[in-house]
């Protein structure tokens, strides 16, 4: 979840800000702050720069929720006011007709006192954002919308495996998603050093669980795979070097590195990863970090087409289910965001 700031990043301790708009769309949509799950009512507003909202893409795409949700792209970069639709003509999302997601929030809650973040369900006719919640978000992709669900869709989130995926999960969410901005906002030593610690641990204990097994719950891919990938399609592009995580690059831990091109390789994953997105976003906005500007050239990308060898390891990507068809008309990565 990236957020706009009016401050700059660096903190003497960084804490995430985890309080949302935690409506939910629902199948019965009948709760206190619930919506009904209906196709065409509410638009994912996202940013491929993001690895929160890059979440919800891969998910939209691998359950074929296309026709059901549709999809307004914000630019890699912001001000301190919004995220902004400058990637679309005029600079206005063609669906809800704003210029600034911060429109979407305001029309929830005028004055809204928060950072006006990605990912975000906006309800197209009302223009109000329904949720910012993006961890509930993917979730409720796979057990609310099963309706819509196109055939052969995967299950990402097993009734019979969600007590420990839930606790993968949360590891996988505080120690590495989070981890890698502990550290790249870390304002004193001692902040960094042990953020930097806690990081490579569960980067150590993620290789030791993958060395076996081919995805993180066994032989198919689930929604901890994909909370996984968006933070590891960034580290060495942008965590290693601008977030100062740098024991090792992804490309010198062998077993994560593997993984990470196997889903890179998969449709869904590295089909909706824009690399020149993620780059801008992360040294143009970081002023305090990088005050330059200055968005690095490298890293190489093309070791991401690479023979991985993972199929080795068995398993059925998805499951009892089949892959994606192509990426639909307008919503593919443009070639210089590829490898």
């Amino acid at each position: 979840m990236v957020t706009t700031t009016a401050k700059g990043y660096v903190e003497p301790s960084y804490e995430r800000d985890t309080r949302y708009i935690d409506d939910r769309i629902t199948v019965s949509g009948d709760g206190e702050r619930e919506w009904p799950v209906e196709a065409g009512r509410y638009r994912l507003v996202a940013a491929r720069a993001c690895p929160w909202a890059n979440r919800t893409i891969i998910v939209r795409r691998l359950l074929g929720l296309e026709d059901a949700i549709s999809l307004g792209l914000c630019g890699p970069t912001h001000d301190e006011d919004s995220w902004t639709f400058d990637l679309d003509p005029g600079g206005v999302d063609p669906v809800l007709g704003i210029p600034r997601l911060k429109d979407a929030y305001e029309a929830r809650q005028p004055g809204y006192p928060r950072g006006i973040t990605v990912p975000a369900l906006v309800e197209v006719d009302s223009g109000e954002v329904v949720t910012n919640d993006f961890a509930q978000m993917t979730l409720d992709f796979s057990t609310q919308w099963g309706a819509h669900h196109r055939e052969g869709a995967p299950d990402l989130y097993p009734e019979d495996l969600r007590e420990e995926m839930d606790e993968v999960m949360q590891r996988v969410y505080t120690e590495v998603n989070n981890g890698v901005y502990r550290c790249g906002f870390a304002g004193t030593q001692e902040a960094y050093d042990q953020a930097y610690d806690r990081l490579f641990t569960a980067l150590d204990w993620l290789e030791d669980r993958l060395t076996d097994r081919r995805y993180l719950m066994g032989g198919s891919i689930t929604e901890a795979d994909v909370r996984l990938f968006t933070t590891l399609a960034r580290f060495d592009p942008v965590y290693h070097g601008h977030f100062k995580s740098n024991r090792s690059k992804l490309s010198e831990m062998p077993v994560l590195w593997a993984y990470a091109r196997d889903l890179f390789q998969t449709p869904g994953f590295g089909d909706t990863t824009d690399f020149a997105q993620i780059k801008r976003h992360y040294y143009v906005v970081h002023h305090d970090i990088n005050p330059t500007g200055i968005v690095p050239a490298g890293p190489d990308l093309s070791g991401w087409l690479t023979e991985h060898g993972r199929e080795a390891l068995g398993g059925r990507p998805f499951g009892g289910g089949t892959p994606p068809g192509p990426v639909r008309e307008g919503e593919a990565v443009a070639s210089e965001g590829r490898p």
